[in-house]
C-alpha cells in the first residue's frame, strides 16, 4: 500500500477533528476556544488536500468546505466578542 502526502493529510486532518470532538467531550477544550476551532479547521484543510489530490468525493468535499468555514466564522466571532468585552469600561 502506497501512502501518498495528501492520503497522510487526510488521516492527520481526520484525527485532528475527532480528537478536537473529543477534547470537547472531556471538557478538556471549549466550543468557542480558538484551539478548539483551529484544529477542526486543520482537520477540514487536510482532508480536503487528500480529496482535491487524491480520489474526489464531491459530498465529502463539500462537507469540509462546511467545516472550515463554520470554523472560521467561530473564529471571528470569538475574536470579536473579545474585543468587545475588552472595551467595556
Amino acid at each position: 500500500m502506497n501512502l501518498f502526502w495528501y492520503d497522510w493529510a487526510g488521516y492527520i486532518g481526520v484525527a485532528l477533528v475527532l480528537l478536537a470532538f473529543f477534547l470537547l467531550q472531556e471538557r478538556k477544550l471549549e466550543g468557542s476556544g480558538l484551539v478548539y476551532q483551529s484544529m477542526n479547521i486543520l482537520g477540514a484543510i487536510g482532508v480536503m488536500l487528500s480529496l482535491g489530490f487524491g480520489n474526489f468525493n464531491l459530498s465529502a468535499f463539500i462537507m469540509q468546505v462546511a467545516w472550515l468555514l463554520i470554523g472560521s466564522y467561530g473564529i471571528v466571532r470569538g475574536v470579536k466578542r473579545r474585543r468587545e468585552t475588552r472595551e467595556l469600561p
